[in-house]
């Protein structure tokens, strides 16, 4: 076993710099595809059951494609590490595009959870490898650049994907919620085949490691389940939430059992070893937790209080979307320029944290454009938190590892963002009706009754005397749980003071095969080839993706 480096020239020996940037702009469309979906649909949800009868399933549109696609991060993380990226990424295009086509032509709820499912089996591949081909071909110095503008592709698809969603519905028809992805989704496979080279994987020898992904797809399944029924279709106590609790702990100490034993583990434990990533992880969940808790009922809490339509609502969400936008490109340029991170992301826990107490401060009588800094604030703390994350744990890691640790960051991420969403959609409604109840004790059939029955038009045609407690009870309901996410932020920060500041690699570590370098799919020069890590050259303090392993007869 001998070592060389690759440099950049070498790099982009199969690519020009155009190629590079057409790359970039397929695997973008790609991510975007994924994230949008995941929010186009919430506006068009009230056409859609109506429309298909089936109002008792409406939590399945969303819920499906969120949870196949939590489900299929790791799993294509470690394919494709084993077997390449390329391969993979068409498949997962492929798999969004059929789904699409099945939920425009769906003609009931089965045929379109079933359209989700499989949207969500291609998304959850779309987002990892767009993620970690970008660390195939772009070394981490360079890489924070194009990571930044990566992360704004987030911010673009939450706000983009209620008002895109509201537009079809309203003008054209939601079905073209999904017909839209056609076209996007022929580009970036077009751009993938056309531009995407990698330097072909030695053949796998390795069991692959089907015990630990149908233990992983068990215990995800039940975990999100009783994330999003708990305290809304069922009680807490009730003995489906329970069963399912109880589910989720006995199939998560069985997945960790297996992958202690598994030759090629789809989440490797030893990943939690490095401290960077342990660390980064962790801190990833937790404001995926406080993101995503947060702006999941802020337009609801908007429409209600302000009387706006979910139109309206959504652009009120633009200054969060923009501070994002911004900070994140603009943190990806810091990073690339100057090759320091660890205060990026620890700054911006500190800034979340922040935006999140202004908004545990609002009234009823808070004037709309205070509200704006106060959401364009954190969205400034999330543009420096969310892809410099992905960065860290890209850089502990050698190539041959990268897909299979991004993939496992964005999982834990994922599954943040799905308790956030569900454990604040929880405790919001369950003190509404307590407030609803205490403040309009004569409302309705009660006050879940009244609560359900509630819309902005509704609230906005009442008498003053009606409509301001139900606009207080609102306020009163959501804005202390904004404070309670504020601790959730500060542990981040706590967290991220303790990564070690590693130096991002400026070349790419591959797992280069004796056959790829003689059919010239890598051109190394023998200088290169014969290189050791004893040459003066190569430092062995030097991070391990800076140097690139050549296997020899």
């Amino acid at each position: 076993m001998t070592t060389t480096r690759t440099t950049p020239q070498e790099k982009r020996s199969d690519s020009s710099k155009r190629g590079i940037v057409l790359l970039f702009i397929g695997l973008m469309l790609s991510m975007l595809l994924a994230s949008l979906n995941q929010t186009v649909l919430s506006t068009a949800l009230p056409t859609i059951v109506g429309e298909l009868d089936g109002v008792d399933h409406m939590l399945w549109i969303m819920t499906a494609f969120i949870l196949a696609s939590t489900i299929m991060m790791p799993v294509y993380g470690k394919l494709g590490d084993l077997l390449g990226r390329k391969g993979l990424l068409l498949i997962a295009i492929s798999l969004f595009m059929i789904g699409s086509i099945f939920g425009g032509l769906a003609g009931d709820m089965t045929w379109l959870i079933v359209a989700r499912v499989i949207q969500g089996l291609g998304g959850g591949g779309l987002m990892i490898l767009s993620q970690a081909i970008i660390a195939d071909v772009i070394p981490a110095r360079e890489r924070g650049k194009y990571m930044g503008i990566m992360g704004g592709v987030f911010a673009v698809s939450s706000v983009a994907g209620p008002l895109l969603g509201g537009w079809f519905t309203e003008s054209i028809g939601w079905r073209w919620a999904f017909w839209i992805n056609l076209p996007v989704g022929v580009l970036a496979f077009a751009a993938a085949v056309a531009f995407l080279h990698l330097p072909r994987h030695a053949k796998v020898t390795r069991r692959m490691d089907y015990a630990g992904m149908a233990l992983l797809a068990v215990t995800t399944t039940c975990l999100i389940l009783v994330a999003s029924w708990g305290g809304k279709d069922y009680e807490w106590t009730s003995p489906t939430i329970l069963g399912l609790a109880l589910v989720t702990v006995v199939g998560a100490v069985a997945f960790v059992q297996v992958e202690r034993r598994a030759e090629a583990p789809v989440i490797p434990l030893h990943l939690f070893k490095e401290r960077n990533f342990s660390l980064t992880t962790a801190a990833g969940l937790l404001i995926g937790i406080a993101m995503f808790g947060a702006i999941g009922y802020l337009p609801t809490y908007l429409q209600m209080t302000t009387g706006a339509d979910a139109t309206e609502a959504g652009f009120m969400m633009i200054p969060m979307m923009g501070g994002l936008l911004v900070t994140s490109v603009i943190s990806g340029q810091l990073v690339s320029k100057t090759g320091r991170y660890k205060w990026l992301p620890l700054v911006g826990s500190v800034i979340l944290a922040v935006g999140l107490g202004l908004l545990s401060t609002l009234t009823t009588e808070t004037p709309l454009w205070v509200f704006c800094c106060f959401i364009a604030v954190m969205g400034v703390g999330l543009g420096m938190s969310m892809q410099i994350l992905v960065l860290i744990v890209q850089n502990s890691f050698p190539n041959s590892q990268v897909g299979t640790a991004t993939a496992s960051n964005n999982y834990f991420r994922q599954i943040g963002a799905s308790l956030g969403t569900a454990v604040v959609g929880s405790l919001f409604t369950s003190r509404l009706a307590d407030l609803l109840a205490e403040r309009l004790p004569t409302a309705g059939n009660g006050p879940a009754g009244g609560a359900n029955s509630l819309t902005p038009a509704l609230v906005n045609s009442l008498p003053d005397a009606v409509r301001q407690p139900i606009i207080e009870s609102y306020n009163d309901a959501l804005t202390p749980l904004f404070l309670f996410m504020v601790p959730l932020a500060v542990i981040a920060a706590v967290l991220l003071c303790f990564v070690k500041e590693v130096k991002l690699a400026t070349s790419i570590e591959r797992d280069i095969t004796v056959e790829s370098i003689a059919e010239g799919e890598l051109h190394i020069s023998s200088t290169d080839a014969t290189r050791t890590i004893d040459d003066p050259g190569v430092d062995e303090s030097t991070p391990a993706e800076t140097r690139s392993k050549v296997a020899r007869p």
